[in-house]
């Protein structure tokens, strides 16, 4: 017979202490270089572990690179997973590439709340042959936001990606926060009437 082990007395530190530094960390690598997080084994995510959000980046046919559609690599890993992930964000590409794969109503389309376009309507491909940063047209940037707002409101996560800077982001808040309060003063108006 075994004797019976003690129960340790030492108290564990908050995880979220290690999510926020390891984000910190991450954070600051990104800015001295383009940085490309991979997740293996997400199969371990339930809802007693941090939020998880994931991230994915399209061709200009709105097709993964792997050739998978959005739709099918949503509904994968949400199979696997449970539909542990939070949310899903679009990423690194630009509105043109992917607007016309979303339609309303559809469930994996609800699952999509972020954001995060490229400035430039070239492929990948291009982007990585250009000798100079293309930097789009930050104005249609900001009303390609409000549209696609407009239609998924549930989008609510908004940001950059390649070769957008403070001017872009600029014209997507004063593009989109009118869409934005609209959509809240609705919800606000629908709980009160």
């Amino acid at each position: 017979l075994l004797p019976e082990r003690e129960q340790p007395t030492q108290v564990l530190p908050d995880r979220s202490h290690l999510f926020d530094a390891v984000a910190q960390l991450l954070s600051e690598w990104a800015t001295q270089a383009p940085l490309l997080v991979l997740l293996d084994d997400i199969q371990w995510i339930d809802e007693a572990e941090m939020p998880v959000v994931i991230a994915f980046t399209v061709k200009t046919d709105g097709q993964w690179p792997t050739e998978q559609s959005s739709q099918d690599a949503i509904a994968q890993v949400d199979t696997v997973t449970g539909t542990a992930p939070a949310y899903y964000t679009i990423n690194c590409a630009h509105p043109t590439h992917f607007a016309n794969i979303l339609v309303p109503d559809e469930t994996w389309v609800e699952r999509i709340h972020g954001l995060r376009a490229n400035a430039s309507t070239k492929s990948h491909a291009e982007l990585n042959e250009s000798e100079t940063l293309d930097e789009g047209n930050p104005t249609e940037l900001g009303n390609q936001y409000r549209e696609l707002r407009h239609k998924f409101p549930q989008i609510d996560v908004l940001g950059g990606c390649c070769g957008t800077d403070d001017r872009h982001i600029e014209a997507i808040c004063k593009a989109c926060l009118p869409v934005a309060w609209l959509y809240l003063s609705h919800q606000t108006f629908s709980m009160l009437g």
